[in-house]
């Protein structure tokens, strides 16, 4: 029995990028392809198998632990940026102040899709989910550097809308311009809390 649901709901490529060198800065560079690579995207500072554990797992492991690499892809909504455009007062959020690698246009409340969705490409390309994205700090002084005076707000407007991590599940390649299917986990919402 298939674990998950393919659903009508499709997300249109509008935004590639990659972080080159993550210690020169958070901002991405555009792009108009992106290979994945089953250890990420290539030229992508956050690509890799495995990952130095950060502050946003420091309850599993001590930070700098050598640990899986689910955090190889920044997807971010469209939709959700321009809200976030809206909140800080610039007329329009670029992806490569928060380091994205892929912006999606078209699927509803995007940053809180449930861990283990699947967007999967026309070529079969898939990443997985691997949790929401939490806002934090890093954008500001990026987003100074070309709209003074906004970055400080970004962290506040980002918050449930900063998009989500993923991990590459099948290689492939991606483009501006195509179709993302979404497939969802078929498993009802976890009731032990």
């Amino acid at each position: 029995m298939p674990a998950l649901a393919p659903t009508d709901i499709y997300g249109t490529v509008t935004w590639l990028g990659t972080v080159s060198d993550r210690d020169a800065a958070l901002a991405s560079t555009p792009r108009e392809t992106l290979r994945l690579t089953f250890a990420g995207p290539e030229e992508e500072a956050h690509a890799g198998l495995t990952r130095p554990s950060c502050s946003r797992v420091t309850q599993q492991h001590p930070k700098g632990t050598e640990i899986r690499n689910v955090r190889q892809l920044c997807v971010m909504s469209e939709d959700e940026l321009a809200e976030i455009a809206a909140k800080i007062g610039v007329a329009r959020f670029d992806p490569a102040w928060a380091g994205a690698t892929l912006v999606l246009r078209g699927i509803p409340d995007f940053t809180h899709l449930p861990p283990s969705a699947r967007l999967q490409a026309e070529d079969g390309a898939t990443i997985v989910v691997d949790m929401e994205n939490r806002p934090c700090h890093l954008p500001a002084p990026v987003i100074d550097a070309t709209a003074p005076g906004h970055g400080k707000a970004f962290k506040a407007a980002a918050k449930g809308k900063r998009g989500v991590t993923a991990w590459v599940e099948r290689e492939g390649v991606l483009r501006c311009g195509e179709q993302l299917r979404l497939h969802l986990p078929d498993q009802r919402a976890w009731a032990g809390a």
